[in-house]
């Protein structure tokens, strides 16, 4: 739940309303006032979205009619999202793992979720990244770890075992740095998009990580690099909003792995954050003992069970969507995998580019 304000109003003192895309700066404003709010809540996600996959944006807001200048107190951003051959569904913002309402109470972003859904003919999907329902907890988390003030207090609380690795790789002559300019976002992508047809996934375009980079406050947007030599083997995009941070994306190239760039890439991410006043940093979605959970665990990472909840037009009910997507891979998604893997990478990219604007994950 999100920290209080010293005046909370009562919803009966509330008005919600669309919040005009000329005032989004109002919202960014509320959000920076809030200590657990989400990086995905600014505005510089909801107009990367709308720029590089042309789903458009809005924003419900609730403001305190009982001061003069009626200052927001809640906000729900979310993405009209269209698929073809499929109904528009409202997503809480998609492409992340939780952004959900954020208010001054849990009063207040229950209503805001109530408004939209009444106001909205669409399904609406809500992210929500901290649930207290224990059937969820065996589901999808988010890893979040604790920072402390400096990175020097971070290196010297980690276990023997882990700062061996993080010197390994630095004695296998892996550098690493974070940067905030475009050229490091065209790095950043070479690794990416190159795992991800390791993986045999559609990439995101590259014109999104362009878009998030142009519309996110400088420093609020980096990326870390990992070089061997002239070639980057590793990289990670994180988002920043006060004491919080996350990783949407990160990836190693499969051949230089016995190097260990993915640990020098980590604590490198991670002493930048200490050292710049974050105190959580959520290190992205994993399924309860799988290999990248293991991996975030070591790091002093905890899970946080995730809630994605579907309401349905004129329905009161709730479908909890992620416990349905932990059945397992199909057959056709293997094969189709399989298939994708064969494809050369500017091909891979170019088809991901299109369909990845489809794929809400």
């Amino acid at each position: 739940m999100n920290a209080t304000t010293k005046m909370e109003p009562p919803i009966s003192a509330c008005a919600f309303a669309e919040l005009a895309a000329e005032n989004q700066h109002q919202a960014d404003a509320f959000i920076a006032t809030q200590a657990n709010a989400s990086p995905y809540l600014h505005s510089g996600w909801r107009k990367a979205v709308e720029q590089a996959y042309g789903h458009a944006a809005g924003c419900l807001v609730a403001r305190d009619t009982r001061q003069p200048e009626q200052p927001i107190r809640g906000i729900l951003p979310y993405i009209h999202f269209k698929r073809p051959l499929a109904s528009c569904r409202l997503i809480s913002q998609p492409f992340c793992d939780f952004s959900g309402p954020l208010a001054v109470s849990t009063e207040l972003e229950q209503a805001l979720v109530q408004q939209l859904h009444h106001r909205q003919p669409e399904a609406i999907e809500i992210r929500y990244g901290n649930t207290a329902n224990p059937e969820l907890a065996s589901q999808k988390v988010r890893m979040v770890t604790p920072l402390p003030e400096s990175a020097d207090i971070l290196l010297a609380s980690y276990k023997p075992k882990l700062r061996s690795q993080i010197k390994k790789a630095e004695k296998n002559g892996l550098t690493a740095e974070v940067r905030t300019d475009r050229d490091a976002v065209r790095l950043f992508y070479q690794v990416y998009s190159t795992n991800m047809k390791r993986l045999g996934s559609p990439p995101h375009s590259l014109a999104w990580f362009d878009a998030i980079l142009q519309h996110y406050p400088a420093g609020q947007a980096v990326i870390g690099l990992v070089w061997f030599e002239q070639q980057v083997v590793g990289a990670g995009l994180v988002l920043l909003q006060g004491e919080q941070a996350v990783i949407p994306w990160a990836s190693t190239l499969a051949d230089y792995n016995q190097l260990a760039p993915n640990m020098l890439l980590y604590w490198t991410l991670q002493a930048h954050l200490a050292d710049h006043g974050v105190r959580f940093f959520d290190m992205g979605r994993s399924t309860p003992e799988e290999g990248t959970y293991r991996f975030k665990k070591q790091w002093g990472a905890e899970p946080v069970p995730l809630d994605w909840q579907l309401l349905k037009p004129q329905q009161s009910g709730i479908t909890h969507l992620l416990s349905a997507d932990d059945a397992g891979p199909s057959r056709l998604r293997s094969l189709a995998e399989k298939a994708w893997q064969q494809l050369p990478l500017p091909l891979a990219n170019g088809l991901g580019a299109r369909i990845r604007r489809y794929i809400a994950l």
